[in-house]
């Protein structure tokens, strides 16, 4: 067993792709009607697929929030004539991978085989996905480790200033509403909850499929009507009304006797389908998410030394968009690291970026771009993306392209229209020194 499984890691490293010029992405439609987007590579013995049903933990039902995340959690703890031991122990087994999660706007995961395993893989994933057993014992076990996990998350500085923050900017949308559910929607949840999730849930009309390795595209779509012809045609709506997140432009401490601070903050964003959404990254890769080069790092950290981490990035949602940002820092120090978060934003609302600023820029998110296709698992999950987001089969060899095409004016337009500094919505956790909070 043990030679199985460091043969598939070995693979696993193995499989690389040099550029996203040398990814051919492929449509493959099953007999049954199926599709998928496949990309083909032979060179080693191994098999990634992910998978998105459209509609996550957004659609639970009020008073039963984690639902999705419940069933992620069960899907592979048992199937048709399988127990929960047997059915982890044949995965075990046989090198196969499975795993199920939820977002707030998809339920999916992802199944990964070495060839000479396929068929018991995704005979094994069409168990799990057509005939889950939800058995009392695994449904009690992992019910307890969600419910410690949900306590554990209100000592957890990140965990309960995201909360916080969510639950401020979509107080009436289920977007407010946690993930993972509370002490109380978690015990509410039933078996015949769970059961009926699936049921209505995972529907092909929803299904989303990226599938990278040594299969081909008969094969594949074999494969795809066996493993989920038997799922309903339809499942149950899955759209949420747009929101616009309600930004208050104050602060909120949440107070915790710790010697450092947590810091979060959100302000305006882009859904993935806004015509201005390269512009807005490029923007925010000068601004919060490049690392070592950002402003925020360069002002906050390297210059000052106020927080030992400080990043800004863009998350588009199905039925929003926010630009969220970060830092942590000592309690006394939270002060005038807010000061300089908001200077950074009034700066590039009010002057844009600068010649060298966007050359940078846009020759490492353009040059790091190939490091995204370090293994078949990322390559699938980006191809799930991809159709998510409605980016085109030809994204891959475009998306360069988007990125060279934004000018200085297309990040000043954005900056003013995203970043206001009196808009963003500030949370933080822990006792800091001259910061109270503002309603």
């Amino acid at each position: 067993m043990r030679q199985v499984l460091a043969v598939l890691m070995i693979v696993c490293l193995l499989a690389l792709t040099p550029s996203a010029h040398a990814v051919n992405v492929e449509k493959v439609v099953s007999p049954g009607g199926i599709s998928a987007w496949l990309v083909r590579d032979h060179h080693n013995p191994i098999i990634n697929m992910r998978f998105a049903f459209r509609g996550g933990s957004a659609l639970d039902p009020v008073g039963k929030g984690g639902l999705a995340n419940l069933v992620s959690a069960l899907l592979d703890e048992g199937a048709g004539n399988l127990d929960s031991t047997t059915f982890r122990q044949t995965l075990e087994d046989k090198a196969i991978r499975l795993r199920f999660d939820t977002g707030k706007d998809t339920f999916g995961g992802q199944l990964q085989t070495l060839t000479r395993n396929r068929d018991e893989a995704f005979r094994l994933f069409k168990l799990a996905i057509t005939k889950p057993r939800f058995d009392v014992e695994s449904v009690a076990r992992i019910r307890a480790q969600i419910l410690v996990e949900i306590k554990q998350e209100k000592e957890d500085l990140n965990a309960v200033a995201g909360r916080a923050l969510f639950e401020g900017l979509f107080p009436s949308h289920p977007y407010g509403r946690p993930s993972d559910g509370t002490e109380e929607t978690v015990k509410a949840i039933s078996v015949d909850d769970m059961k009926a999730f699936v049921r209505q849930r995972l529907g092909r009309d929803n299904l989303i499929i990226g599938a990278v390795g040594d299969v081909t595209s008969d094969v594949l779509g074999k494969l795809l009507d066996e493993t989920f012809g038997s799922l309903p045609a339809k499942a149950m709506p899955w759209k949420l009304a747009s929101t616009e997140p309600l930004f208050t432009g104050k602060t909120t401490v949440i107070d915790k006797n710790i010697p450092q601070s947590t810091i979060v903050f959100a302000d305006a964003g882009f859904k993935r389908g806004h015509p201005d959404f390269y512009a807005a990254f490029v923007m925010n890769h000068i601004l919060g998410s490049g690392s070592f080069t950002s402003r925020l790092y360069t002002e906050v950290r390297e210059k000052r030394g106020l927080a030992y981490s400080v990043h800004s990035g863009l998350y588009p949602f199905e039925a929003s968009a926010l630009t969220l940002g970060g830092a942590g820092t000592a309690n006394a120090r939270v002060s005038e690291t807010l000061k300089v978060i908001a200077d950074q934003w009034r700066l590039m609302a009010e002057k844009g970026v600068g010649d060298k600023e966007l050359v940078d820029a846009k020759r490492y998110l353009t040059g790091a771009f190939p490091l995204r296709f370090s293994s078949s698992g990322r390559i699938a999950r980006m191809l799930v993306g991809m159709q998510v987001s409605n980016l085109g089969i030809d994204y891959l060899q475009k998306r360069n392209s988007y990125i060279e095409a934004v000018t200085r004016q297309d990040i000043h337009k954005v900056a003013k229209k995203l970043l206001d500094a009196k808009r963003m919505t500030t949370i933080v956790v822990g006792q800091p020194k001259g910061v109270e909070s503002t309603y």
